[in-house]
C-alpha cells in the first residue's frame, strides 16, 4: 500500500508539472516538462541525500567523536531491524532533527546541536527512533522528490510570469494559461507537498514509539522541540524552505494548524495521539534497545555531543546543575511517566 501512494504521489506530481507546462507552453511545452520531470526524478533519487545535507551544513559523525549520539542511533537500528544510518550532527540552537536517503541501505540521519543539548536521553532517543521509522517506511526518498517537484513547478510559476505572456509559445489559453500557472500550480503543488508530509508524521510517531518502546517519550520531546522552534530560528531552513517537511517539527515561522496548509499535524495532536497510545498498552515498562549505552555515575562527567567532556565537573550535592545533552532528569512537562533505561 505505500508503495502504491508512494507512485500515485510522484505520478500525481508529475501531471501537475505537464500540466503547468503545458498551460506555458502548449504541447511542446508539456512534453519538455516531463522531460525535465523525469530528469528530475532521477537525480533526486540519487543526489537527494547530499542535497538536504549540503543545504543544512551536516556533519557526519561517528563513535570517536559523538559516541553517545551514535551509540543511541546503532542501538534504535538494530532493535529496528535496519542497516547502520550515516549519522549527521547540525550545528543549529534550535532542536530538531531529520532522516533522508533514497532507500534503508543509503540513509542519513541528522539531529541539530540544539536537540542533543534541550533533550534529556530518553527524548533524544525517541526522536532518532522517529526518524528511524521514516526510513524504514521510505519516507524520505518521497518526501524529498516531491519536494523538489514542488519547488520546480514554482519555478515554472516564475518563468511563465518572466516570459510566458510576452511571445507566442502556442498556448492555447493564452494569458489566462499563464495566470494559471504562476498562480494555481505552485499553490496545488504546495498542499501536495505538504499533505504527504502530515499523513506520514503520524506513522513515524506510532512505528517510532514502538521501536524506543515508550511513547511518552516521544511526546515529551515533541513538546520541547516544537518550543524551542518557535523560540530559536533557523537559517538554513529559512533559506530553503521546500525541505522544511522533513524535519521531525516544522522548523519555520508558524503554520501551526492541523490543516491542508502546515508542512505538519499540530503538535497537540501528535502529542494526544501518543499518550493514546501509551495508554492502549498499559503504561507496561519500555523495553530498552539492545547495546545501549550504560549511563554514567552522577558524580562522573558527561560527555557532550562533540563527544568531549565539558571544562569542569558540576558541584556536588542535590542542588548541582545537570548536565546537557545527557541529563538525568526525568522526561519532559506532559507527565512522560517513569524513567526508562537511559534515565
Amino acid at each position: 500500500m505505500n508503495t502504491l501512494r508512494t507512485a500515485m504521489l510522484l505520478a500525481a506530481m508529475t501531471a501537475l508539472f505537464m500540466g503547468v507546462g503545458f498551460l506555458i507552453g502548449g504541447s511542446g511545452g508539456m512534453i519538455i516538462a516531463l522531460l525535465f520531470a523525469a530528469g528530475m526524478n532521477l537525480f533526486s533519487y540519487w543526489n537527494a541525500d547530499k542535497m538536504v545535507l549540503s543545504m543544512n551544513r551536516a556533519v557526519e559523525v561517528d563513535e570517536r567523536n559523538a559516541p553517545e549520539y551514535y551509540a543511541i542511533v546503532q542501538a534504535l537500528a538494530k532493535q529496528a531491524g535496519l542497516p547502520m544510518p550515516k549519522t549527521y550532527l547540525i550545528d543549529s540552537p534550535q532542536p530538531n532533527a531529520f532522516a533522508t536517503g533514497r532507500n534503508p541501505q543509503n540513509a542519513a540521519v541528522a539531529a541539530s546541536t540544539g536537540l542533543l543539548e534541550r533533550l534529556s536521553r530518553e527524548e533524544v532517543a525517541a526522536v532518532m527512533a522517529h526518524e528511524l521509522a521514516h526510513v524504514q517506511h521510505r519516507d524520505t526518498l518521497t518526501m524529498t522528490i516531491v519536494a523538489t517537484l514542488a519547488g520546480a513547478i514554482s519555478m515554472l510559476g516564475n518563468f511563465a510570469f518572466f516570459f510566458g505572456g510576452s511571445r507566442d509559445n502556442n498556448n492555447p489559453f493564452g494569458f489566462v494559461g499563464v495566470l494559471v500557472a504562476m498562480l494555481v500550480a505552485p499553490f496545488a503543488a504546495m498542499i501536495v507537498q505538504m499533505a504527504v508530509s502530515r499523513t506520514r508524521e503520524y506513522e513515524a510517531d506510532r512505528r517510532g514509539a514502538e521501536i524506543c518502546g515508550q511513547p511518552l517519550w516521544l511526546a515529551s520531546a515533541l513538546d520541547k522541540i516544537a518550543r524551542g522552534a518557535e523560540r530559536i530560528p533557523n537559517p538554513d531552513a529559512e533559506r530553503n524552505p521546500a525541505m522544511a517537511h522533513l524535519f521531525i517539527i516544522n522548523p519555520l515561522s508558524g503554520e501551526r494548524m492541523d490543516n491542508l496548509f502546515s508542512t505538519h499535524p499540530s503538535t497537540e495532536n501528535r502529542i494526544a495521539a501518543l499518550q493514546q497510545m501509551a495508554g492502549a498498552i498499559g503504561g507496561a515498562a519500555p523495553a530498552a534497545p539492545r547495546e545501549a549505552p550504560a549511563p554514567s555515575r552522577p558524580d562522573e562527567a558527561q560527555a557532550g555531543p562533540w563527544g568531549k567532556p565539558p571544562e569542569s565537573a558540576p558541584p556536588a550535592g542535590p542542588e548541582r546543575a545537570k548536565p546537557n545533552p545527557w541529563g538525568r532528569n526525568p522526561t519532559g512537562p506532559r507527565g512522560a511517566g517513569p524513567k526508562g533505561p537511559w534515565s
